[in-house]
């Protein structure tokens, strides 16, 4: 990637970042896309600890499908852990990206499984 766009990635992070802040009671869904893989994580900020992480390199997220799919795959993992561990409200970080995609269809995928953003 170009020195540029990491920069303007990053100006974008840390203006997303000041107004989404996970507590204990509303996690942060964090996510971050690379070219080939997808990974979200839900943090608790406060205590500064990972509740449910899930990404498309796991062995249940089927590789034949498109990196679209995956990603819908990916937010229903997330979901599914997270609602395990009594975690139903997020708040939704979505790392700088345009939500739009990839990222649109993990949120999707979450939504749909039963978490709240």
């Amino acid at each position: 990637m170009s020195s540029k766009k990491i920069t303007s990635r990053r100006r974008i992070q840390y203006r997303i970042r000041k107004k989404v802040k996970g507590t204990t009671e509303r996690p942060r869904l964090s996510v971050f896309r690379s070219n080939k893989e997808i990974y979200c994580q839900v943090i608790d900020d406060l205590n500064g600890n990972t509740l449910a992480a899930a990404s498309s390199r796991e062995k249940t997220v089927d590789q034949s499908q498109n990196k679209t799919q995956q990603a819908q795959q990916v937010g229903q993992l997330l979901a599914e852990r997270a609602l395990e561990k009594n975690i139903t409200t997020v708040v939704f970080d979505r790392g700088g990206y345009l939500y739009h995609g990839r990222v649109k269809a993990l949120a999707d995928g979450a939504r749909e499984k039963g978490l709240i953003f």
